[in-house]
């Protein structure tokens, strides 16, 4: 049997992985020890071989191994697979007489017997060495190979796990849970029934399977509530109405195996549950019915006796299984079990994730007794309210009776627990509401229960009304507790009219007290993956003739099925023996069922057909199971860390083993056995192995056909000790945990005397406080699963959760803490003291037992401290195990480290509690001796007490004699408290300051808050030194948001710590004046706000923006309510000293919008007020200058009812002073204002140019002298009266001056312009503000430097913004933002490029409003367009518009001159660089007279400042001289048009240009074309097209460089065809350019030529271009003139 130990010099050979053999349980019976070359890492065993994995990934066979052709019958010792040399195996199977192996990449090997196809190899009966199969998924296109995680191997089946988590399966018979017609299947087929659920672990019966399988999330709960069952067509549910009451019946039963119609196979089948009693003193109900009472909905009627007269509640509990039976048959038979939630589920699913992500505050309604297992609360049709009326009575009953409320996820659980629903209906401590949900088994999960926890009315509108809360809501979990005898006794007794009928009623009513121990689940993403879970199920199907498949009956099933009734006991690992099957627990519990006939399920109840515990005596905790033919292993925790082996089954004897031995054929040596069955002794319950204790420390135990095996490791260094403890106290801790949830916790909150003995605020923490208790022990749960898989598999410190993820438990135990001190301020603990007494009784044995208390009769309310305390001493424990695993390794290793990094934070941790605790007890006692009063105003569930002045250490300096003056430092307030009133000052808005001693004998401290300054005066310098630490730490720790991290004396260090004297918070005012009841919240400085932040009055107003000094100051916005209108005042803009101020946009409630400046919170400087919009009564707009909130100084008004413009002077909001007015038809009017109307001298032209020069009285009316002329020249002079247009009076003289004189012009024209503003004087504001931003109070006086700046800091402000907010930014507009960065030079001597420099530099300030100069340009813009836009766009007003741009100029040039003072004066001339002989030899030979410079060297504001200005203003502008010149342009386009039907060489000859001149040939399309008599719009096309640019240019100057460039075309047409260099006369040249300008047919060439001339640069007239542009203005009269001969 043994083979030799390879010699190696490792160290680590002979100390881990050592095998331990044996067969039985008889008392001297001693192990084998199996020495194999390197540490065994698994083991599986069959019927009669075994398969050993070592280090390295090698594989061992050993045993009976008939399939190797070598091997004769002898017994084989381990030989290794050399077939698997070379793979890297990560685990091994064992079937009974086959074996498979996984190796790392997830491929698949399978040896042995392979009658059934059990191998997954076609054609072979038996396979002798490890061979490949292919696990294919062949519904990929191409198919795919499938890597596998783990296999399972039974009699004739293997079961592998994908890594997909998906089960596949190959071989014979029902127990491959596929729909095949025809065995063995072969190939590798998936487990469709479980797909799309997480299978965590599969496992192998002879002839059944079991899945531990993960319970599925909120999407798959929403399911449709089914009525009928899809097989049979039944209805699932039955209402039978009698006279008094209704029963409804869920008892119907449909035959199991039915084969499933293609589209049905993911429909579950499940078994009509015979009814089983649990347990003698659990009765059964009789009727399996549960009745309401019809006629009145808020009393159920009690429940009916059988026809015996028994009480169907004879201990007041009900049967569990009964329960159970329930819903196992009806309500799960047919619901749809698709693994894919349908749309609406995905639809409701987001919406529920929408809800709950706001959800923290809302209540959640799962329970503890979780009354209605509600599919996700979308039930809602009648028949499923009949569910639901079953499911709330059934559920009363609950699944088991000392079940606890475990369930609980880490995954997600993390952010908070918050109360949920709970019932009382009479509800016992131990009911829960275990009972799958209406659904099938994808609905019952357990962490989904939500329900009616309210309203047990059997009313349907309340039933409804619940479900449609449930949608939303969070959903939750019920749990189960411990189960036992005690429980249910402890229960029965306690409890003796659990649902009677009084009771009943009373629950009935809703409850205020609605909590469930359940955790909301929050996002926690590492906890979903980090930790195992323990929300499971646990499927079984295949063959049940034992009732292996655990579902209450011995009938087989095809498909997978849920065991009911192990939901929610968090089963973590199952095994499965030849008929019999296993789950452990994570409270280290063994269910166990299926056959029995050996003992080996641990116990001796009746039926064995559902899962029942194994019997252990009390304290055992196993953590490692593992069964065989007919017996089963138990590895568990013992007194002592070393773990010790708990046999269960058959005793095998000596004899009866050599005998089987020699036994020649199978099926005598099986007949022997069965014999031998009885005759060999068998255990009723598990007994212990009292030799596992020399066998080390074990890691794993392994059964198999008859064998026992055991892995195990020595305590080297003492690291594999400290390992199991570690595991083994986390496991020791769960249970603790669990039981004082089930035995204490739930059966308190269960308690009707609850709200009134405890009182709101305290009811809600002690729910907390449950809450955070569930969610501790439900991490811990996890945690003691996560160590126990380590020790079975790896062993390793660098897989501990704890190490990794350390944060999850600091931040859970503090969490659990803080609600712990929370409770304990509130004087919690003694408020529950009654209730407790009245529970527990007057002698707490249970409390004592479980608080591990060691006082004699201590008081109830430190009894229960004790026990709610207990969870923070664990962390002490996590501290001192993983130091000692730390010394196990060298000081310098990172294992070292990293433990002892761990290991300090717990201790830290520890250190922190203790001061919680210590705070929370010194906070207790302070209120406890604090006048009652003000206990209740100040007393707060986070408030800590810090010091406290009642020894007179600190006084209020210039009290009264008499006066009362307490000072108490809470962790976030200052309370000064006095006679009869007090006064709390938050921390977080307290400043305070020493003040210097200065020999004056006073040890003061200043304490200012935002409305009150006062001064304290400590007795001694030593109390002033700690209360000036104490109030800077709190605040310190206020402000950091440790509103728990409290401050305490003692532990502050030496350094002094000093809050930052910035800081954000929250205020309300309270004193009188503008800010009373004022809310502030933002960013403070020394007591007053400062930087950003919110002001919010109690009237409705808030201001958003900056603060200085406690003053609205810079950027900010301002929402005010208008009472009157009912609508809102909004400002947004600048503000200084708390009033607007700077540039703003006000939009009043009444429709108006101001946009301009503010001083003083008046509207003062320039600005634009629109009154109403377009279909308003009174639309206008208002554009200029204002003073003090009134219009003064130079404006523009449009009256957009009347179509009258005015722009002209104002004062008070009246026109006052000389002005025009133009309408919509034409009329034009300018003279003097006066109150607002005209007054005085004035001059009115109408459309027809009659004209009135004279006296006004009004608008429009004519009063006193004055002259009409009419449009023909004729005038009268004399006195008028009356209104325009509606007949004039008149006395006074009738002139014709031209009677005879016809030729002569009219004398008689009016002089325009003489009584409006002049250009200089409009618009000063505009240009006062430019100034003022730049820094200068006036007009050019200022420093140069200080202007730079400004801009600078404007730049950099709008800068920092638009970091902020970057969308408001186009790229370009960015770009040129980084541009005006660099300032250019601005002093020295003035050269070329330095004015190329200043002119790119202008162009791009100009681009942006942030810029100064931006500014001002985009104003003048706005302003210009607003005047000569609309009724503006009146011809008379050209001169005007002309001037004003002119007068633009000026100013603005003035500006720039300013900020670069060496620029020349206008007209002043730019030194030109030295330049070479031969551009002087071409200066000299040009046309221009040798004394004319370069026009671009001389320096004027046009050149510099039109290329920015104009094209802004040209639609204007463009549109006046169109509209002053429409008479001549319509002459001249006559003429145009008429001239241009001509062809080429007509024209040419009518214009007289010389013959010479004419084109011979012309290109067409590249190609040269003689010039014919007939060709059109052919010669000189060039020139043509380029004058027909003039109409896309802006400026004089770029007009005037296309009527050069076209003259240089023509000269070069020309030269081509003279071929030799040509100089123009005159006489020659002018004919040819008018045949270009006709042929250009430029349509409004007047106006292009009138604005050329008015803006033209005054340096070119005489140049070059003035003679070009003299001759295209001659062509223009040329053409007017010509006449057509």
């Amino acid at each position: 049997m043994e083979t030799q130990r390879t010699s190696s010099g490792d160290d680590g050979v002979g100390q881990r992985g050592l095998l331990h053999t044996w067969k039985g349980y008889s008392c001297s019976l001693t192990p084998e020890r199996l020495l194999l070359p390197r540490p065994v890492l698994q083991v599986a065993l069959g019927e009669r071989h075994g398969v050993l994995l070592v280090e390295g990934g090698q594989v061992y066979s050993f045993g009976e191994l008939p399939w190797k052709q070598s091997q004769g019958p002898e017994v084989a010792a381990p030989t290794l697979e050399s077939a698997l040399s070379g793979q890297q195996v990560v685990t091994v199977a064992a079937g009974s007489f086959h074996s498979g192996a996984v190796t790392e990449d997830g491929g698949v090997h399978m040896w042995g017997d392979n009658g059934a196809g059990q191998c997954g190899l076609f054609g072979l009966s038996s396979v002798p060495n490890p061979t490949p199969v292919g696990v294919l998924d062949s519904a990929t296109s191409p198919p795919q190979t499938v890597a596998v995680l783990e296999l399972a191997c039974g009699e004739k089946h293997t079961l592998a796990l994908s890594v997909q988590r998906e089960v596949w399966t190959w071989g014979s018979g029902c127990q491959l849970g596929v729909n095949a017609l025809v065995f063995p299947v072969w190939k590798p087929q998936k487990v469709e029934h479980l797909v799309g659920r997480y299978v965590l672990q599969v496992a192998c019966g002879a002839s059944h399977s079991l899945a531990l399988v993960r319970c599925l999330g909120p999407q798959d709960v929403h399911r449709p509530p089914v009525d009928k069952c899809k097989q049979c067509n039944q209805l699932l549910f039955t209402m039978t109405d009698k006279e008094d009451h209704v029963i409804i019946s869920d008892s119907h039963y449909c035959p199991v195996g039915v084969e499933l119609t293609e589209d049905e196979s993911r429909l579950e089948a499940p078994a009509a549950t015979p009814r089983l009693k649990t347990s003698p003193s659990e009765p059964v109900l009789p009727s399996q019915t549960s009745i309401y009472n019809s006629d009145a909905p808020g009393e159920p009627a009690p429940f009916h006796n059988s026809e015996k007269g028994e009480s169907a509640l004879a201990n007041g509990v009900l049967s569990s299984s009964d329960a159970a039976a329930q819903w196992n048959d009806g309500a799960v038979a047919g619901v749809k079990n698709s693994p894919y939630p349908d749309e609406q589920a995905v639809k409701d699913y987001l919406k529920k994730l929408s809800d709950s992500a706001q959800g923290d505050a809302k209540l959640t309604a799962g329970g503890l007794h979780s009354l209605l297992p509600s599919a996700g609360g979308t039930t809602t049709t009648p028949s499923s309210t009949l569910n639901n009326l079953v499911a709330s009575c059934a559920s009363a009953v609950s699944e088991r009776v000392a079940s606890t409320y475990e369930a609980l996820s880490l995954k997600k659980i993390m952010n908070s627990y918050l109360p949920s629903g709970v019932l009382r209906s009479g509800g016992a401590a131990g009911l829960t509401g275990a009972i799958p949900a209406v659904g099938d088994n994808t609905a019952e999960r357990v962490r989904q229960e939500d329900s009616m926890q309210g309203k047990k009315s059997s009313s349907t509108g309340d039933i409804r009304e619940e479900e449609a809360e449930c949608l939303r809501r969070r959903l939750s979990l019920p749990g189960l507790l411990s189960q036992g005898r005690y429980a249910v006794h402890l229960l029965s007794s306690s409890y003796s009219l659990l649902l009677s009928p009084r009771l009943l009623r009373k629950a009935g009513r809703p409850r205020m007290r609605a909590f469930a121990l359940t955790p909301l689940r929050g996002d926690i993403p590492e906890a979903q993956e980090v930790l195992p879970t323990m929300q499971t199920e646990v499927w079984s199907w295949g063959h049940g003739e034992h009732g292996q498949l655990g579902q209450g009956d011995n009938l087989a099933r095809l498909q997978p099925m849920c065991i009911k009734s192990l939901n929610n006991k968090e089963v973590v690992l199952v095994a499965a023996g030849s008929h019999h099957s296993l789950a452990l627990t994570a409270q280290s519990q063994v269910f166990s069922w299926g056959s029995n006939s050996s003992g080996q399920l641990g116990h001796m109840e009746t039926p064995s057909t559902v899962p029942r515990l194994a019997k252990l005596s009390e304290g055992i905790r196993v953590w490692d199971i593992s069964a065989g033919k007919r017996h089963t292993l138990l590895l568990a925790d013992g007194d002592c860390i070393q773990p010790i082996i708990y046999y269960s089954g058959q005793q095998v004897k000596e004899e009866e083993e050599k005998e089987a031995g020699q036994a020649k054929e199978m099926c005598q040596q099986d007949k022997a056995e069965d014999e031998g069955e009885r005759g060999g002794g068998y255990t009723p319950q598990p007994v212990l192995l009292p030799f596992c204790m020399n066998l080390g420390y074990v890691s794993g135990v392994y059964a198999g056909g008859r064998r026992c095996m055991a892995l195990s490791d020595r305590n080297v260094m003492g690291f594999i000790a400290s390992l199991h403890e570690l595991a083994s106290a986390e496991r020791k801790f769960y249970c603790k945990l669990c039981n004082i949830k089930s035995q204490i916790i739930s059966p308190l909150l269960e308690l009707e005397s609850l709200s009134s003995a405890l009182g709101q605020v305290a009811l809600g923490l002690l729910q907390k406080l449950a809450g955070r208790f569930c969610y501790l022990c439900h991490l811990t749960g996890q945690h003691a699963v996560s160590l126990t898989a380590n020790l079975r598999r790896g062993r390793d410190v660098n897989s501990l959760v704890v190490l990794d993820h350390t944060g999850i438990f600091l931040d859970c135990h503090k969490e659990y803490c803080s609600s712990l001190c929370n409770f304990q301020v509130m004087g919690g603990f003694q408020a529950l003291t009654k209730p407790s007494l009245d529970f527990f009784g007057k002698s707490p044995e249970l409390l004592q037992r479980l608080s591990e208390c060691s006082e004699d009769n201590p008081p109830m309310a430190d009894l229960l401290a004790a026990l709610f305390y207990l969870p923070t001493r664990h962390v002490h424990e996590y501290s001192r195990l993983l130091l000692k695993l730390a010394t196990c390794f060298e000081v310098s290793s990172s294992d070292y480290q990293k433990l002892h990094y761990n290991s300090s934070k717990f201790d830290d941790l520890e250190r922190q509690l203790k001061r919680k605790r210590k705070e929370a007890e010194y906070t207790l006692h302070f209120w406890k001796s604090f006048p009652g009063k003000m206990t209740d105003s100040l007393r707060k569930p986070q408030r800590r007490l810090i010091c406290e002045s009642s020894n007179k250490a600190l006084t209020l300096q210039n009290a009264g004699r008499f006066s009362v003056n307490w000072f108490i430092l809470f962790n976030d307030a200052l309370v000064h408290a006095q006679f009869s009133t007090h006064h709390v000052f938050r921390l977080a808005t307290l400043w305070v300051e020493p003040i210097p001693e200065e020999n004056t004998g006073i040890y003061g401290l200043k304490v200012i808050t935002p409305e009150e300054t006062f001064t304290l005066l400590a007795s001694s310098p030593m109390e002033k030194t700690k209360w000036l630490r104490a109030i800077n730490q709190a605040v310190d720790q206020a402000l950091s948001g440790a509103g728990q991290e409290t401050v305490s004396l003692s532990s502050a260090s030496g350094q002094k710590l000093e809050p930052p004297i910035s800081r954000t918070a929250s205020y309300t005012f309270y004193k009188e004046g503008r800010l009373k009841d004022a809310t502030y919240e933002g960013q403070w400085l020394a007591g007053k706000p400062h930087g950003r932040g919110l002001l919010k009055w109690p009237d409705g107003r808030i201001y958003t923006g900056e603060f200085k000094n406690g003053l609205e100051d810079g950027f900010g916005e301002i929402e005010a309510p208008n009472k009157m209108l009912n609508k809102n005042d909004y400002y947004q803009g600048q503000w200084k000293d708390g009033k607007m101020h700077g540039l703003g946009k006000y939009r009043y409630a009444s429709g108006e919008v101001y946009d301009g400046f503010f001083q003083d919170g008046m509207r003062h400087g320039h600005g634009v007020l629109r009154s109403g919009k377009l279909n308003t009564s009174s639309p206008s707009v208002f554009i200029g200058q204002w003073l003090q909130d009134k219009k003064t100084g130079y404006g523009v008004f449009d009256d957009i009812t009347k179509g009258e413009k005015y722009m002209g002077m104002w004062q008070d909001h009246l026109r006052q002073g000389t002005g025009v007015v133009v309408t919509q038809f034409g009329l034009y009017y300018e003279g003097t204002f006066k109150d607002n109307k005209m007054m005085g001298t004035g001059i009115l032209l109408s459309e027809d140019d009659t004209t009135y020069e004279g006296e006004f009285s009004d608008d429009w009316t004519l009063s006193g002298k004055g002259v009409l002329t009419m449009a023909n020249g004729d005038y009268l002079e004399g006195s008028f009266s009356g209104e325009w247009g509606s007949g004039l009076k008149v006395t006074g003289s009738y002139f014709k001056p031209h009677l005879f004189d016809t030729d002569k012009e009219k004398t008689r024209a009016v002089k325009l312009g003489r009584l409006c503003v002049c250009a200089e004087d409009k618009w000063q504001a505009v240009f006062e503000e430019c100034w003022r931003q730049l820094g200068c109070e006036e007009p050019g006086q200022g420093e140069n430097w200080k202007a730079w700046e400004n801009i600078a800091v404007a730049l950099a402000n709008t800068r920092r913004q638009i970091l902020d907010s970057p969308e408001q930014l186009s790229r370009s507009h960015s770009r040129t933002l980084e541009g005006l960065e660099v300032i250019p030079q601005n002093t020295g001597p003035m050269t070329m490029e330095r004015y190329h420099t200043i002119h790119l530099y202008l162009i791009k300030a100009c681009d942006t409003p942030l810029h100064p100069l931006g500014r001002l340009v985009e104003t003048l813009v706005a302003v210009y367009r607003m005047t000569y836009v609309g009724v503006g766009a009146n011809r008379r007003l050209l001169h005007q518009a002309v001037s004003e741009i002119k007068s633009y100029l000026n100013r603005i040039f003035q500006t720039v001159r300013f900020l670069f003072p060496d620029l020349p004066e206008e007209g002043g001339l730019i030194p030109e660089p030295t330049t070479s002989l031969q551009d002087r030899k071409e200066q000299d030979s040009s046309d221009a007279p040798p004394e004319s410079p370069k026009p671009g060297h001389v320096v004027s504001s046009s050149a510099l400042l039109l290329p920015v200005l104009l094209p802004r203003l040209y639609p204007p502008l463009f549109t006046l001289y169109a509209l002053d010149k429409e008479k001549e342009d319509d002459v001249y386009w006559e003429c145009v048009l008429r001239l241009n039907k001509q062809t080429d060489l007509a024209l040419l000859a009518f214009l007289g240009v010389q013959e010479k001149f004419w084109p011979v040939s012309v290109p067409v399309l590249g190609e040269k074309q003689q010039v014919l008599s007939s060709t059109k719009d052919a010669c000189f096309a060039s020139a043509v097209e380029t004058l027909q640019q003039i109409s896309t240019t802006f400026t004089p100057s770029d007009k005037l460089q296309v009527i050069q460039l076209t003259f240089e075309e023509i000269t070069q047409e020309v030269q081509s065809l003279l071929k030799q260099d040509f100089l123009w006369s005159m006489d020659d040249l002018f004919p040819v350019f008018l045949y270009v300008v006709l042929r250009a047919r430029i349509r409004n060439l007047g106006s292009e030529v009138s604005l050329i001339e008015d803006l033209m640069d005054p340096c070119v007239q005489h140049g070059e271009h003035g003679i070009m542009f003299t001759t295209l203005k001659a062509c223009y009269y040329q053409i007017q003139h010509e006449k057509i001969t």
